[in-house]
């Protein structure tokens, strides 16, 4: 599990940086009006986190996530990018985002990054962050949105996988994943069901410029890690080089990631 980790770490986190640190504008004018509690639900390496504290020193920010793996670098990750001073602002906890353990009204405000799409129960998820806001907090979260095309990359990867003759256990899925929230609306209802006022969301599209090796490497250490390592030199080799080739041709726009996300806030209502 570690190993998957430390691809997330390398080849998706850079991915999703950008996009998951633009979800603190959505609270900033609450950290300007005297917010300092700050929940990251969770953190994975780190992020998210880490932004809250070196974008706002007077800030503290418990970082949890339900993988100790996912911990232990977002802790290292940590220790690389803060000062001391600044490292004893920010504390991590192993805990599930449906149970969080922490007294009703313990935060000003609940943020979180592309992770109520992995949760086992997001309204519940949703109410736990409630429950943990004081009265008048915030929660800001950003997460994928349903629909997009089809990334070129992934449509070129699918057809050398055929030539070649590999087979994959989740052959004939449809793409996308059936947890993201299917629109901005549905994003905005979940608030108001958990309990939150003043629910808003937008949607926004993440992109992302991969080049032939980077998307190989996204591929063979994280998002299809199991299957190269299943394969034996002879079928590797061949995949790899094949599907740089046909990267290499493709027109350089058409190797840019482009995601829609959304983006949601809400406030306590006490």
């Amino acid at each position: 599990m570690l190993f998957r980790s430390l691809g997330y770490q390398r080849w998706w986190a850079p991915v999703l940086a950008r996009d998951a640190v633009a979800a603190l504008d959505l609270v900033a004018a609450d950290v300007a009006a005297g917010a300092t509690r700050i929940l990251d639900v969770g953190t994975g390496t780190g992020t998210l986190a880490i932004a809250a504290v070196r974008r706002w020193p007077g800030v503290t920010v418990a970082a949890i996530d339900a993988s100790s793996e996912m911990i232990e670098l977002a802790e290292g990750q940590a220790e690389a990018a803060l000062s001391p001073a600044a490292k004893d602002h920010l504390t991590t906890y192993v805990a599930d985002a449906g149970h969080l353990p922490f007294a009703d009204g313990a935060f000003d405000v609940v943020i979180s990054s592309f992770v109520l799409q992995l949760v086992r129960d997001r309204a519940q998820a949703l109410r736990e962050a409630r429950r943990v806001l004081r009265p008048g907090g915030r929660i800001a979260y950003a997460t994928w949105l349903a629909g997009g095309q089809r990334f070129a990359g992934d449509v070129l990867f699918d057809e050398v996988l055929d030539e070649l003759g590999i087979r994959t256990e989740d052959a004939g899925a449809e793409p996308g994943d059936p947890h993201d929230l299917l629109s901005v609306r549905a994003a905005a209802d979940g608030l108001r069901r958990a309990g939150f006022r003043r629910a808003r969301a937008r949607a926004a599209l993440l992109e992302h410029r991969f080049d032939p090796a980077g998307y190989l490497g996204f591929l063979a250490e994280f998002d299809e890690e199991d299957l190269f390592a299943g394969l034996v030199e002879r079928q590797r080799v061949a995949l790899e080089r094949r599907l740089l080739d046909r990267l290499a041709s493709l027109p350089a726009d058409e190797l840019v990631l482009r995601a829609p996300i959304l983006y949601a806030t809400g406030v306590h209502p006490g």
